[in-house]
């Protein structure tokens, strides 16, 4: 018996192509695979409408793609885990006028820690999911191993995995991070998975088939209360239905007729206002961060440390330098160029070259 035949992973398996495909490569070197679904959410238990997340179709889904690569499976029901941290997280940050990126708290709060958890109890020697990163070991030497973007740029999701710690990442591993997703969905094919032409999942998984302001009015009907929209001066010109119904840098649909385009500029909760003004009043070269997550050397960066970022997952990345660094994970980042609609709520994620360095969470 070779030494990967002794080893056991676990495989997040969403039922979905990518992560059944991880699990059929892991399969085939010779691991020894068991697959968890995590049932997370189902709107249509409440109301009947289409919307899920892990649940459903896609439990189905995972459950035959594991029978076909003959691997047990099981489903663990993390609902309640996954609305404290994900959807009430969600809710809330809307209402206090943040626009949040609910993928990345799920890989921070479900997947890469109950989940991570729950793997090593079952004692696999690593989890593994269908991420599009790469894992590779340090060109510098010693033992803690980096996370590189996906060899397939157009499927690269580093971006959202920027709050994994040094200790998680060593116990995880991305089985598709080398290849690219026409190859996934051809290995899915050679396996004749059930998942092979299984669409992507698209935009917040738990909103499917309704609107986000839908969802968030639902759980908290006093997100429709309305208030006052003006100008960076002051001047009331309009009012809105619910601050829940704007972003930073939004254009369309803001309720209000100008002669001259109007953006959303910033939403202020405490006054329940939303403010509006011209495009040149959205740009800043200064931004800052909270809940600071390091994966370079040392604890943190070192004040003046250029980086490269994004502050959108399709953002194209910019030249910046980290500043004001503090023990308790705040930071002040300064742009080169000044960038248009900086939104708090949104995730600065560091890179250097392929690598991912970590990130924050942009504050207000």
């Amino acid at each position: 018996m070779n030494e990967v035949s002794k080893r056991n992973v676990v495989v997040a398996m969403s039922g979905g192509v990518d992560s059944s495909v991880a699990a059929a490569i892991l399969k085939s070197k010779g691991y020894n695979v068991i697959g968890i679904t995590m049932q997370l959410y189902d709107e249509g238990k409440f109301s009947g409408k289409k919307g899920a997340c892990c649940a459903g179709q896609d439990v189905y889904d995972a459950q035959i793609a594991a029978d076909i690569l003959d691997i047990p499976h099981y489903v663990l029901n993390y609902e309640s885990v996954f609305k404290k941290n994900v959807i009430d997280d969600f809710v809330d940050s809307y209402m206090h006028g943040e626009t949040p990126v609910p993928c990345i708290k799920c890989n921070q709060k479900v997947k890469f820690q109950d989940l991570l958890s729950a793997s090593k109890d079952l004692g696999a020697d690593f989890l593994a999911t269908g991420h599009y990163v790469r894992k590779v070991k340090s060109n510098i030497g010693g033992t803690q191993a980096e996370i590189h973007k996906g060899v397939d740029a157009l499927k690269d999701q580093s971006y959202f995995l920027f709050t994994i710690n040094k200790e998680q990442l060593n116990f995880l591993e991305f089985p598709i991070g080398e290849i690219n997703k026409a190859q996934t969905r051809e290995i899915a094919r050679s396996y004749k998975l059930n998942v092979s032409e299984k669409p992507d999942s698209q935009d917040i998984c738990f909103v499917q088939g309704s609107s986000y302001k839908e969802f968030i009015r639902k759980w908290t009907p006093e997100a429709s209360k309305p208030g006052d929209i003006t100008l960076s001066s002051g001047e009331v010109i309009g009012r809105h239905q619910g601050i829940i119904g704007y972003t930073i840098g939004q254009r369309q649909g803001i309720g209000v007729s100008s002669k001259v385009p109007l953006y959303v500029l910033s939403i202020n909760p405490e006054s329940n206002t939303i403010i509006v003004g011209a495009k040149e009043e959205l740009a800043s070269n200064m931004l800052k961060i909270r809940e600071l997550n390091w994966l370079g050397a040392g604890n943190l960066p070192k004040n003046g440390t250029k980086l490269m970022i994004r502050l959108r997952s399709m953002h194209k990345e910019c030249e910046a330098v980290i500043d004001c660094v503090n023990e308790d994970g705040t930071a002040v980042i300064y742009l080169t160029e000044p960038y248009i609609g900086v939104a708090p709520g949104q995730a600065c994620v560091f890179y250097e070259g392929t690598r991912l360095l970590g990130g924050g969470w942009i504050s207000r």
